[in-house]
């Protein structure tokens, strides 16, 4: 199944930073971003998670939820959400399941390395589960007005 804008948004089931199961269904009614991100407390992933963290107050007004994704573990998730003072989830997703779903995890190039990694993209999925907006050109420090605007 090939996720595009218009289309079912894939649901899911996975723990968040606390163990607890998630899934999107729990969301219906709901608009929800899902972010998918490389990994807590690097540089890129800071700054985006802040940034939702600022505009949390604007997102919730515009009847947003806020799920980040991550391969990160559930104590890593901890630790990054303390350490930031995030007011949303962080979904581990350690058997990439739903970055499987959500065709993020993919090949990546480093210095001519290649190599498997999440790309870092985000959907925009509105109360009946359709996905409205994939932004894959994610500007890290200004990414509230990416989905706001």
């Amino acid at each position: 199944m090939s996720v595009e804008v218009g289309k079912k948004a894939p649901d899911f089931e996975a723990k968040d930073q606390d163990g607890n199961l998630v899934k999107l269904s729990d969301f219906k009614g709901k608009k929800v971003v899902i972010y998918f991100y490389p990994k807590d407390n690097t540089p890129g992933c800071t700054a985006q998670a802040c940034n939702l963290r600022d505009n949390y107050e604007a997102l919730q007004k515009s009847g947003y939820e806020i799920l980040g994704v991550s391969s990160d573990s559930e104590k890593s998730h901890q630790k990054f959400i303390e350490k930031q003072s995030l007011p949303f989830s962080l979904i581990s997703d350690e058997d990439l399941k739903v970055h499987e779903a959500y065709g993020t995890w993919v090949e990546k190039s480093m210095y001519g390395r290649k190599y498997m990694g999440t790309a870092r993209t985000t959907f925009v999925i509105d109360e009946s589960g359709i996905i409205t907006e994939i932004i894959d050109k994610v500007k890290t420090k200004d990414h509230t007005n990416q989905i706001l605007k």
